[in-house]
């Protein structure tokens, strides 16, 4: 393969991406079989991307996605109407998400999810999700190394193909960083961790985060993310010595420093979310502590 017709752009003569609100990487091997990673929201991007990777006259062979939330895993059930046999990899954990994505809404929530967290970008439709290890691995015959970046999500994965990282949502380009103050993770220590180890990674010519543009200079891309996630975590912490407060209260608090407005259920529900991590991250400094306080779950400097 020397080449990509549009829509999609090269990042070399193996590896392409489809431009979207999430990036979809294509993988190529010997002969016409292609590895599609993340295939977007909805049936629309999608559609775009099997368009996209029929054009290069290419066959999708496997999907890997890297992480179960729904903007990489919403398209899944679209390629695999098209492709029933189409198998579809991710980390173990993400995996059982991917197969039972109620798992999503549910976590957040922490109950059955009402009406308003069931909407596509919490709840994508099924598909049946096989566990692969990091490391070296050959998917739908393409080889392609799996490196694991948790912290956004509990496990997940960026890839590694020649002198090309994928790092899904490990990093986020300085755009999407400076639209999204709050930058979601499960895990904000690991977060942290995860992506100043891509700095270690040997031969990366070129970066492709989960959102955004690729970028030459991966070491600049980490600092700043490295830069916006401790941020939210210093914002957490002067919103704590504020006064002792409740997960809720502790939001209002760091949305209002942050300057940032909230209009939907979903919107505060992943929100505090993030705020929710960052409390644990500092309760394992030893600059938090939790109480129970008039009956509600508080969090009080230490």
């Amino acid at each position: 393969m020397t080449g990509f017709p549009a829509p999609l752009e090269a990042l070399s003569d193996r590896v392409a991406y489809l431009p979207g609100a999430v990036n979809s990487v294509v993988v190529t091997g010997s002969g016409d079989r292609a590895l599609v990673v993340d295939t977007g929201l909805d049936d629309t991007q999608a559609r775009k991307l099997l368009r996209a990777v029929q054009a290069a006259g290419l066959t999708p062979a496997a999907i890997l996605n890297t992480h179960s939330h729904a903007d990489h895993h919403g398209g899944n059930a679209f390629l695999r109407r098209q492709l029933p046999d189409l198998p579809v990899y991710a980390p173990p954990v993400e995996a059982a998400v991917i197969t039972h994505p109620l798992l999503e809404p549910v976590t957040l929530y922490g109950a059955a999810p009402p009406t308003e967290l069931r909407g596509k970008f919490l709840l994508a439709p099924a598909s049946p999700a096989q566990p692969v290890a990091s490391g070296e691995q050959v998917l739908g015959g393409i080889p392609v190394t799996l490196i694991p970046v948790p912290g956004h999500a509990l496990d997940m994965y960026a890839v590694q193909v020649g002198d090309v990282l994928y790092a899904a949502d490990a990093l986020f380009s300085p755009d999407a960083l400076d639209k999204h103050p709050l930058t979601f993770c499960a895990d904000s220590a690991a977060q942290k961790a995860s992506a100043a180890a891509l700095e270690g990674l040997a031969g990366v010519r070129v970066t492709l985060p989960g959102h955004g543009a690729p970028t030459g200079d991966l070491p600049a891309l980490i600092r700043a993310n490295l830069a916006a996630y401790e941020r939210t975590t210093q914002a957490v912490l002067a919103a704590v010595q504020a006064g002792p407060a409740g997960m809720d209260a502790l939001l209002a608090r760091v949305c209002a420093a942050l300057n940032i407005t909230m209009v939907n259920p979903a919107a505060v529900l992943l929100n505090r979310a993030v705020v929710s991590a960052h409390v644990t991250e500092l309760q394992q400094r030893g600059q938090v502590r939790l109480a129970v306080q008039d009956l509600h779950l508080t969090v009080h400097p230490a």
